[in-house]
Parts: structure tokens; C-alpha cells; sequence
């Protein structure tokens, strides 16, 4: 049975990248599910993805829907004849968009699995293997598309020179962001996601011209402290990387672990892009390849001109709200 929703879009919502959907069935009698699905936008309105049941699924209950933060929720009540178990679900549409929906599922027996569909997986079968590591790969793919995030990890590649140093401002990003993104899960700290990021961008751009001063040998706060600004920024950066888990709207019982999880798939994909970074550096020192001046300065360029970039836009699309 498909459920072919309504769409409804009340302000407008800016972000550096498209949120992750969640649908969540609670089983409550013998095929009896309460469902609640959250439907994410884009660019100011929903993206267009239709929760699609089994066709032994009828609802049972009035649709409701409301509009929170610029993402569509909607709940009603499904009967299915047999239960879902063992059954598939899908999320239509889901193959056209860069983004993923969390699969909740608890059943009357007090079962819990948890799927991540994908564009190139958009379905799931019930029981076909539940997936407790679903936050650490929802974790690792947040860090991936975070574009934004890598380039300001790459800035402070380019500034620092020392590995010692390197380890301390690796470090000092992975805490102060670690505690950001604890923060923002638990609802300590709450910040409007337009001048967040802003302000994200600006940590971008302010880079820039630290990176020209090791060109020049120059030296200031930054280049002599760079685990201290990795610190500073990393707070920053922390409530953007919580913004991909504390949209799920997860239930409050499972929010530690699905923080631990996800914040260990943040880390390991920043690693893994940090130890990608000094490999081909590394790469290119051993085969002694010769690069003329423009390309070796080419990701100090890129850094500052898309900081400054983003920086504009988004002060810009924050000014004209």
C-alpha cells in the first residue's frame, strides 16, 4: 500500500547539506503499527519521498501532519495482516536524491532493528540483519558529504608543519567538537542553522590568509597555536555535525548510544580523509615529482576562495530572510 503524502513548508531552511530522512514503526498490537515519518527538505521544501508498505498494510487511523524546523512530520496508524516482520518497506523517489532515510522498527516482542537506506538502496526486508553500526556508517557518510568540514581540516594540514603539532591539533579539533556535537544532541546548546553556518564558513576563510603567511614564512597566533584555533572552530563545526543526528528526532532512550556511534563514524572518516591527505603527500615526496609553484599553492587558493565563497552566500541568503 503507498502512502502518498502531503507536503507542507512553512519558512525556509538553508543547509550545507541535505539531511538525512526518518521513519520510525512501533509495532503496538499484533500488526498494529504507530508510524512517524519526517520527511526532510531541500532548498526550501520537501524532498519528494513517499514512505511504500506492503499492500497487506491499510490505514487505520487520520493522517496528521505538522511542519517543524522546515522538515514535514507526519503520523497515522498502519493495521498489517501478516505483521511486518520478514516483510519489505521502501522509500520512493529516495534514488534521485544525495541523502539517506533511518528505518526504525520496533516490534510487540520489544525487538528493535535499525536500516539505513541508501539511493542505490531504497528497500529493505524486516529481520534480514539488524544493523547496530547504522549511526557510525550514518556518522562516517555526514563527515563525507561534509564538505565544508574536510576543507577546513585540509587548511589546518596546510598550516601545520610538525607531526607532534599535527597529533595536538588534530586532537584539539576531535574533543571541542566531540563535546559541540554532545551538546547539540542533547538540547544544552541550540544554534539557528543560518548563522551557523556562517560562521562555519568564516572558519573556512579565516584560514586562508594563514595559509599565505606559511607560504611567506611569516608567523602569528594561529601557525604557532594551531591546536588552540582547531579547539576555538571545532565548536563550531561540532553543531553542524550534530545537525545530521538531531533531525532524526530518535527517541530519547536511544540518543547516548546513537551519539557514541555517530560520533565514532565522524572520526574515523576525518581520520581516514587525514591519512589520505598525508599519503599522497607523502607519495609525492618519494617519487620526487616536480610541480610547478600555481599547483603546489593550488588547495591554499581553494581553501580561502570557497571560504570566502561560502562565507558570501551565506551571509547573504541570512541577510535576505
Amino acid at each position: 500500500m503507498r502512502f502518498l503524502l502531503a507536503f507542507l513548508f512553512l519558512g525556509t531552511a538553508h543547509a550545507h547539506e541535505l539531511q538525512p530522512g526518518f521513519l520510525e514503526l512501533t509495532e503496538k498490537d499484533a500488526g498494529r503499527y504507530q508510524v512517524f515519518w519526517k520527511q526532510p527538505p531541500s532548498g526550501g521544501a520537501p524532498l519528494r519521498l513517499t514512505p511504500v508498505f506492503p499492500a497487506t498494510c491499510q490505514q487505520a487511523a487520520e493522517a496528521r501532519g505538522a511542519a517543524e524546523a522546515g522538515a514535514w512530520l507526519y503520523r497515522t496508524t498502519i493495521q498489517c495482516e501478516p505483521a511486518l516482520a520478514g516483510q519489505t518497506i521502501a522509500i520512493e523517489g529516495l534514488e534521485a536524491f544525495p541523502t539517506d532515510v533511518l528505518v526504525r522498527v520496533q516490534h510487540a516482542s520489544g525487538t528493535v532493528e535499525t536500516h539505513l537506506l541508501k539511493p542505490e538502496q531504497p528497500s529493505i526486508t524486516l529481520g534480514s540483519g539488524v544493523t547496530p553500526l547504522t549511526y557510525v556508517v550514518l556518522g562516517i557518510e555526514h563527515i563525507a558529504l561534509g564538505v565544508d568540514h574536510l576543507l577546513f581540516v585540509l587548511g589546518l594540514l596546510l598550516i601545520v608543519r610538525s607531526r607532534w603539532v599535527l597529533v595536538k591539533t588534530i586532537t584539539a579539533f576531535t574533543v571541542s567538537h566531540s563535546i559541540a556535537l554532545a551538546a547539540a544532541t542533547f538540547s544544552v546548546v541550540s544554534v539557528p542553522s543560518a548563522p551557523l553556518n556562517a560562521a562555519i564558513a568564516l572558519s573556512i576563510l579565516f584560514l586562508g590568509p594563514e595559509i599565505v603567511r606559511t607560504w611567506r614564512g611569516e608567523s602569528s597566533f594561529t601557525i604557532r597555536h594551531p591546536w588552540a584555533v582547531a579547539f576555538l572552530f571545532g565548536l563550531l563545526h561540532g553543531l553542524g555535525f550534530a545537525s545530521g543526528l538531531t533531525g532524526l528526532g530518535l527517541p530519547r532512550e536511544e540518543i547516548p548510544l546513537a551519539l557514541l556511534l555517530f560520533n565514532v563514524g565522524v572520526e574515523i572518516g576525518q581520520l581516514a580523509f587525514v591519512l589520505l591527505v598525508l599519503a599522497l603527500e607523502r607519495a609525492f615526496r618519494v617519487l620526487e615529482m616536480r610541480w610547478p609553484a600555481p599547483a603546489l599553492r593550488f588547495p591554499g587558493y581553494l581553501v580561502g576562495t570557497l571560504g570566502a565563497f561560502w562565507t558570501l552566500s551565506t551571509v547573504t541568503a541570512m541577510v535576505a530572510r
